[in-house]
């Protein structure tokens, strides 16, 4: 196996292992939780999965070919809260992660250093996925963190729970 190769695996894992938090966090929150905000200033977890979705549809849409942020996008409204349920939500959140995972399969070692465009800056390939990458995991970071707040003493440890390390390790 050459090294393009274990590169598209490992950053098919990578974009597994954040939507599998993702995942798991929202399937311990409510309809209710999915609306919450600390403040004006914050971001729901239905925005944030909005934001994600929008953003992964219009990057990986005709990815190799057409700049990544499609001129039908519409940014702005990712990040007005609505009234989705979390089941509308999830069929959102799914959508995005289904072209992007799409996108990822077509995907070839030559690939990796071709020119792409994100808002006619030009780059290659390899930085537009850490970019991605990197962009995912930092919303799902705070989508996490939400739900643990939210979810207090009833949270479900999504990997080692605190002062529990050394039972990993036998």
């Amino acid at each position: 196996m050459n090294l393009e190769n274990v590169y598209l695996n490992v950053i098919k894992e990578r974009f597994n292992g954040i939507k599998r938090l993702g995942d798991d966090t929202i399937d311990q929150l409510t309809e209710d939780d999915i609306h919450w905000t600390l403040n004006e200033a914050s971001n729901s977890i239905a925005v944030l999965a909005k934001h994600i979705s929008g953003n992964m549809i219009s990057r990986s849409t005709n990815f190799l070919t057409t700049d990544g942020e499609k001129p039908n996008r519409k940014r702005d409204s990712e990040f007005e809260e609505d009234s989705l349920t979390k089941h509308e939500m999830i069929a959102v959140w799914e959508k995005g992660w289904s072209i992007l995972f799409e996108t990822l399969e077509e995907l070839e070692g030559e690939h990796l250093l071709r020119d792409v465009y994100i808002r006619g800056k030009r780059t290659i390939v390899l930085e537009a996925l850490e970019r991605q990458l990197t962009h995912y995991a930092s919303h799902i970071g705070q989508i996490v963190y939400i739900g643990k707040q939210l979810k207090n003493n009833t949270w479900v440890n999504l990997s080692i729970p605190k002062r529990q390390s050394e039972e990993y390790f036998e």
